[in-house]
C-alpha cells in the first residue's frame, strides 16, 4: 500500500482517538460510570472503527518490512558471485527445451506406422449424404 494510504490511515486513527475521548468526557459529565460507557452505541462504534484503523496500519508496516527483507535478498542474490556449478547449468537448461520440441511419435517396429484419420470437424467422422430424391410433381388432366 502506498505512503498516502498509511497517512491517511493515521489520520483518520488520530481523530477517531479524539472522538472517542469527547464521547466520554461527555458522559462522564452526564454521570455515566466507565463499565456503562462502554456499552454506549457511540462509544463502541468509534472503538470498532479504531481496531480496524489499527489492524490496517499494522498490516501496512508488516507489508512494509517483507519489501524491505525481499529488496535486501534481492541485493545479496546479486552482490554474490555466481558458483561455477551455475555457469555449467545455464547452457544445458538453454539446449533441453529445444530437443523436446522436435521429438515425434516413432513407428511401430516390423509394421506400418499406424495412422490415425481425423476429420477435419474435430474428431467426428463426417455423416453420409443423403441422396436426394427429385420431387413427383402430381399429374394433372
Amino acid at each position: 500500500m502506498g505512503l498516502m494510504r498509511k497517512e491517511i490511515l493515521m489520520r483518520q486513527k488520530s481523530s477517531r482517538e479524539q472522538e472517542l475521548k469527547d464521547r466520554l468526557s461527555v458522559l462522564s459529565k452526564r454521570g455515566v460510570k466507565p463499565p456503562q460507557a462502554d456499552k454506549d452505541p457511540l462509544v463502541r462504534k468509534l472503538k470498532a472503527l479504531l481496531k480496524d484503523s489499527t489492524r490496517r496500519l499494522a498490516r501496512i508496516a508488516e507489508i512494509d518490512q517483507r519489501t524491505q527483507e525481499m529488496a535486501k535478498t534481492k541485493a545479496e542474490r546479486a552482490a554474490a558471485p555466481k558458483k561455477e556449478e551455475d555457469i555449467a547449468k545455464a547452457p544445458k537448461a538453454k539446449a533441453a527445451p529445444q530437443e523436446g520440441k522436435a521429438k515425434k511419435p516413432k513407428a511401430p517396429e516390423g509394421g506400418k506406422p499406424s495412422k490415425k484419420t481425423e476429420s477435419p470437424a474435430g474428431g467426428k467422422a463426417p455423416a453420409p449424404k443423403k441422396a436426394e430424391k427429385p420431387k413427383e410433381e402430381p399429374a394433372t388432366s
